[in-house]
């Protein structure tokens, strides 16, 4: 589950995760443990161009990732919803170390640049990729209840 829940993204994600354009999209994007800013800092950036113009850098060898099969369930039992896709392998991954992965909302795959990306969620991540192959279990990464 999210370590953070961007700001510019509160009460959006469900409504980003149903992907309701013709061209849109979640896209994982790794970011490198060196540099990487505090919570506090990186809850405030409105795009992902901010996310990465101070200190915290995305770590590019991987690759970001689409993510697949995303899913929206509302538990009305339980009074939340919650968001899932499918688990992301790398093949012979190699790099700088990862510190987090940010899950943007991109609303045009076929064009844009990083200013256009929306950062949805940060979730804290060790991982030194380090030529073996890797698979990042994704399991309702973000969710959302009410309060009466």
């Amino acid at each position: 589950m999210a370590n953070i829940t961007f700001n510019v993204s509160l009460g959006r994600l469900a409504y980003y995760a149903s992907l309701p354009a013709a061209n849109d999209g979640l896209v994982l994007i790794a970011l490198e443990s060196s540099g990487l800013e505090t919570d506090a800092v990186l809850r405030d950036k409105d795009d992902f161009a901010a996310v990465v113009a101070g200190t915290t850098n995305e770590q590019t060898t991987v690759g970001r990732k689409p993510l697949t099969s995303v899913t929206v369930t509302v538990d009305d039992t339980n009074d939340r919803v919650a968001l899932d896709a499918a688990d992301i392998t790398w093949t012979a991954p190699t790099g700088n170390a990862i510190g987090a992965f940010a899950i943007c909302y991109d609303p045009d795959t076929t064009t844009g640049t990083d200013t256009d990306l929306i950062p949805l969620t940060k979730h804290d991540a060790s991982w030194s990729p380090d030529g073996n192959n890797f698979t990042l279990t994704i399991a309702d990464f973000f969710r959302a209840s009410s309060t009466a």
